[in-house]
């Protein structure tokens, strides 16, 4: 029987504890197995015999897990600990009690659409093709730790768009727009979209407005200037751009898969009170 994988949170005490509890308490296949989320490179070895992965913790474990998940194509269903929660299923008090339901598999399949980003550095005249890392939520270019705008040049399928001078340009998915996309005025798009978001943060010249894109363009951002920056994958893995290097983003052959209690239409009726906006009358 394939084995079920806890993933958790390290940095939340609770989180170790229940995962604890759900591997010993509950009827799990018996090669099941627990790890950090910040630890999931000895797991990989596991993946392919693993038939769902539970997370216990908020959207960042999610993020994390996905990183082995997607490729393998290991459904999901999170725990709630964090703050939003916006890719969890499960409170913590309903967990013990509502888990058997997704591990039987008596649940739908929601796929998530995610991006590839790969970073290209300059030197000299020649260049250095980076690892592609895939993303759930975005990919970020921004300013590095000094605290001046950086200048990006952004090409759409290898048309110049605009430059920007600004704090950062985000590349976000669907399930990214109610992350810093929405913070910085971005829009929040359905999350069956294939469709992806452009955003300038405090542009101060060039396109300040967002644009969606269609999934099939291939996106370019290259850093122009003098000033370094940092290129985030996801808001955890960061890498360092000097003047020159390029990342270029596109559809990932990846998707990221959840489980599902409720039918769709429950993210439009959670998506207020996870964005902690009240409604008249209630």
């Amino acid at each position: 029987m394939n084995s079920v994988g806890i993933i958790y949170n390290a940095r939340i005490p609770e989180a170790l504890d229940l995962g604890t509890t759900i591997l010993h308490q509950l009827p799990l296949p018996e090669d099941s197995w627990i790890s950090p989320a910040e630890n999931l490179e000895k797991f990989q070895d596991r993946a392919e015999n693993t038939k769902l992965v539970i997370t216990v913790g908020g959207d960042g474990t999610i993020l994390r897990a996905a990183q082995l998940t997607a490729p393998n194509r290991i459904p999901v269903v999170g725990i709630n600990m964090g703050r939003l929660g916006f890719m969890t299923e499960l409170q913590v008090h309903e967990a013990l009690e509502k888990l058997p339901l997704y591990i039987n598999s008596e649940c739908r399949v929601e796929e998530r659409f995610m991006i590839q980003a790969t970073l290209v550095k300059a030197h000299g005249s020649d260049s250095e093709v980076g690892v592609p890392c895939h993303a759930l939520n975005d990919v970020v270019l921004a300013r590095g730790a000094v605290s001046r705008v950086v200048t990006i040049t952004g090409y759409i399928d290898g048309a110049q768009l605009t430059t920007f001078r600004a704090d950062a340009v985000i590349l976000s998915t669907a399930t990214g727009t109610t992350g810093y996309n929405l913070a910085v005025g971005g829009p929040i798009l359905d999350i069956a979209s294939d469709s992806l978001v452009l955003k300038p943060v405090a542009a101060h010249m060039g396109l300040t407005a967002a644009l969606v894109l269609s999934a099939e363009v291939n996106v370019e951002l290259s850093l122009e200037g003098y000033q370094d920056a940092t290129l985030s994958i996801d808001g955890y893995v960061d890498f360092p751009m000097e003047p020159g290097d390029r990342v270029m983003v596109k559809q990932s052959p990846y998707r990221a898969r959840f489980l599902r209690a409720n039918p769709p239409s429950h993210y439009y009726a959670t998506l207020t009170r996870r964005l902690g906006v009240s409604i008249r009358g209630q």
